[in-house]
């Protein structure tokens, strides 16, 4: 029996909202508002057995964070859904491989979207999110996290291009052949001579820019050669958690004074278990579909335990909030948006999913935030950047 199946869709959405303190008054502003993400990694479930994108299921029970019912219920119209590759071999077959994997990623996005096409639609410019929300229809964007995929042929990122994709990363937690990466020893101390012709190659197509899991001088590369704003697609300030994913707070001011925005992860935020153990149980919990009531049962006692032992992190939702609101402060408003890395490793005790969105909201209005500019936190910024880019792309 799926998760969904255990209590009406009404019922679990107020018990997600059980503990959190959001005003009627909030949440309708909440709702009313365009809501985009701009790092759903939820495309990795999108081949899960069992797994479906339009039952809730619960983070308790199979680490999901986000599906189509939680949206609904957080407020969230949409978003970035990410092709991501986990770095490989640099090589002519390990490109191969990669290729196939991004390519079938990407049609796999487009599948879950055409099962659920009454309440789903792709997007590739700012208007079509703008259209879709007021046709009540959710939102998805497509991504590449980690050019490595590419391999040396910048003919792919057209094709790419093609399928729908607006954003892409040059790098992930290994230097690669673009770019040296933020959890990496240096090797190129920056862009490579073909990362270089990559970067003139996005701004040509008039895909976005980001630079989340660039190390330090890779993002000032990117800062200094990209024609249009670029964008952290899920990142944090290191003044609140020194770590190299983070970025400095001069790092923040420049990516400000050139338009672009950091979208604020809730990773990154505090000492994470990344033990043997842990990483049993979430083996485990992925194939939760698949597990027998006896089976169930047994891993949310050892889940339970380990949690006892060692917390998953030590990050709260008054972390996440700190992190976001240091950010405003650094960067100004018109630079700050969501990116969590909802089911790449995200979450806080208290946010553990989209459910809870309207906390956010709640909290930006308590803190003196004027609703139009909350409007551009949760959304308003990644159009602006994506229109800048579309406009660089007509002007050629």
């Amino acid at each position: 029996m799926r998760a969904a199946a255990l209590l009406p869709l009404a019922a679990l959405a107020t018990t997600a909202f059980a503990q959190s303190d959001v005003s009627p008054v909030d949440r309708l502003f909440h709702e009313q508002m365009l809501v985009l993400d701009t790092h759903l990694d939820t495309p990795v479930l999108f081949e899960r057995p069992g797994w479906r994108f339009e039952d809730w299921h619960d983070y308790d029970f199979d680490m999901s964070q986000v599906d189509l019912p939680r949206m609904e219920a957080g407020g969230l119209d949409g978003g970035f859904f990410v092709i991501y590759t986990p770095q490989g071999e640099v090589s002519p077959a390990g490109y191969a491989k990669a290729r196939d994997a991004a390519l079938g990623r990407a049609m796999a996005i487009q599948r879950v979207v055409a099962e659920n096409e009454g309440k789903l639609a792709l997007a590739t410019t700012a208007d079509d999110a703008e259209r879709l929300h007021r046709a009540g229809k959710r939102i998805v964007y497509q991504s590449i996290e980690n050019s490595y995929p590419l391999g040396e042929d910048l003919g792919l990122l057209k094709t790419f291009y093609d399928m729908g994709v607006r954003m892409a990363g040059p790098v992930h937690s290994k230097n690669n052949q673009f770019a040296d990466s933020t959890t990496d020893k240096p090797r190129w101390k920056g862009l490579s001579p073909l990362g270089r012709k990559w970067v003139v190659e996005m701004n040509r197509l008039g895909m976005v820019i980001d630079g989340s899991h660039s190390s330090d001088a890779t993002f000032d590369d990117l800062l200094a050669l990209s024609k249009t704003p670029i964008i952290l697609s899920h990142s944090g300030p290191r003044a609140i958690y020194d770590h190299p994913r983070n970025l400095d707070d001069a790092r923040m001011r420049k990516l400000a004074a050139k338009g672009g925005v950091m979208q604020i992860n809730s990773v990154f935020l505090g000492a994470m278990d990344n033990s043997d153990e842990r990483s049993a149980i979430e083996t485990r919990q992925e194939r939760w579909g698949q597990l027998s009531a006896e089976e169930r049962r047994a891993l949310i006692a050892d889940k339970a335990a380990q949690d006892a032992k060692t917390p998953y992190t030590t990050a709260d939702f008054e972390m996440f909030m700190k992190s976001l609101l240091h950010a405003i402060s650094v960067m100004g408003v018109d630079h700050v948006g969501l990116g969590a890395d909802w089911d790449g490793g995200g979450g806080v005790k208290g946010m553990t999913d989209i459910a809870a969105l309207p906390q956010v909201t709640a909290r930006l209005r308590e803190a003196g935030i004027a609703d139009a500019d909350i409007a551009k936190i949760m959304g308003g910024n990644t159009l602006r950047l994506l229109r800048q880019a579309e406009a660089a792309r007509e002007a050629r």
